[in-house]
């Protein structure tokens, strides 16, 4: 039984993109959204398939809720880290507690700077 085809050791062909001559078996397959497009590149203009080309083909999942939530206990009104702790900030900076209001925290301090800028002419 004989092969219809020949080996493409020293066959030479023609670049589709630039349109240069290679040896064919230089020459590579482009791929588009990993579907082959019989376009023969040769090394040069040869790009891999782009990964971006493959959004949505796959399934992505990212949950956000949490099965089973349970409240956080570290609340302590006492202590530094209070989870839930709530600062208000207006007026510029901090609540100022205009209406005196007993127990509302202000621990916001506003702070700023000023720096130098430097010229160097040549």
């Amino acid at each position: 039984m004989s092969n219809k085809y020949t080996t493409n050791k020293n066959a030479i062909a023609d670049c589709d993109v630039c349109g240069f001559q290679f040896k064919l078996k230089k020459l590579k397959d482009l791929y588009v959204r990993k579907t082959n497009t019989h376009i023969k590149a040769c090394p040069e203009c040869w790009n891999p398939d782009q990964p971006q080309n493959m959004q949505g083909m796959y399934p992505v999942e990212d949950p956000q809720a949490v099965r089973d939530p349970r409240p956080d206990k570290s609340f302590t009104p006492d202590g530094p880290f209070s989870s839930r702790d709530i600062q208000w900030g207006w007026n510029p900076v901090g609540s100022g507690n205009l209406l005196a209001i007993p127990d509302i925290p202000d621990n916001l301090k506003g702070t700023g700077g000023l720096g130098t800028v430097t010229v160097t002419i040549t």
